[in-house]
């Protein structure tokens, strides 16, 4: 979830591309716009959240386990076009790893939702309504799995000398949760205090848009972190994360940004 950052400003997509059209997960209040900026002017402008929920089933490659948990398929579309963006991201790593700037230390920088961990079964079992509560809880309570090979190619990076980083809008109430979901997982760089980044909406010296209110947006919460990051000495060269809100406001060499149809943060 990029959540993110608090992903109480979360709108579920209403198509099986981000490109498209999008919904809030409460129903529109009169003359609210989607997030193309527009206000759909009859029901054929916006597609039918049935059919689009069984597309989205469809991409992941929905199954069922039994205890009624639902998961993503190894052969999905979902995975196949996720493994053909980490090859792309994999051989950049082995060039970029081979050719760092003088005096910097290389680092990635990855968003934890849907980038790092896949959050499909939430998804499912609260049927895309998302709220603060229902996820928390799963978040406590259950460990979602990695999204498909990523794993591999983060900790290869890790292997190769390069310093990991999350940066994630979950609150620092899921600080445990997440550690133990991200190695549960299968990530072994460390998800310590200097490499997790979660969004304690609070004063911080480095993000001007935090003090005296805490205004900040996903993207200005996010590359203003990564900002931090650089300050410290590393380059970052490559940027991870499902939302273009992850990736948007520089800061990194390179960016890849993962699928995701089920949800969209501005």
């Amino acid at each position: 979830m990029a959540v993110r950052f608090r992903r109480t400003l979360r709108k579920h997509a209403l198509t099986a591309t981000v490109a498209t059209a999008v919904a809030a997960t409460t129903l529109y209040a009169v003359g609210a716009a989607n997030a193309t900026g527009s206000v759909p002017r009859s029901d054929k402008e916006i597609p039918n959240l049935t059919n689009v929920v069984n597309e989205i089933k469809a991409y992941y490659g929905d199954t069922v386990d039994g205890s009624g948990e639902h998961h993503a398929s190894a052969d999905s579309s979902y995975a196949k076009q996720v493994a053909g963006i980490e090859a792309r991201a994999g051989a950049y790593l082995r060039q970029a790893v081979r050719h760092t700037r003088p005096g910097k230390k290389p680092a990635i920088v990855l968003d934890v939702d849907d980038t790092s961990l896949l959050t499909y079964n939430y998804e499912l079992e609260v049927g895309f309504n998302y709220t603060p509560a229902s996820n928390d809880a799963y978040i406590q309570n259950k460990n979602m799995r990695a999204v498909f090979g990523m794993p591999a190619l983060v900790n290869w990076a890790a292997d190769h000398g390069v310093t990991v980083f999350w940066i994630t809008g979950r609150p620092e109430t899921q600080r445990a949760a997440s550690v133990r979901n991200l190695a549960a997982a299968g990530y072994t760089s460390p998800a310590d205090t200097t490499h997790l980044y979660l969004n304690t909406k609070a004063p911080t010296a480095y993000l001007p848009c935090s003090a005296p209110t805490y205004t900040c947006t996903t993207t200005e919460y996010k590359s203003g972190t990564r900002g931090h990051i650089e300050s410290l000495g590393y380059d970052i060269t490559a940027n991870f994360g499902d939302q273009y809100s992850d990736l948007n406001g520089g800061h990194a060499d390179r960016s890849f940004k993962l699928p995701n149809p089920m949800y969209y943060l501005p």
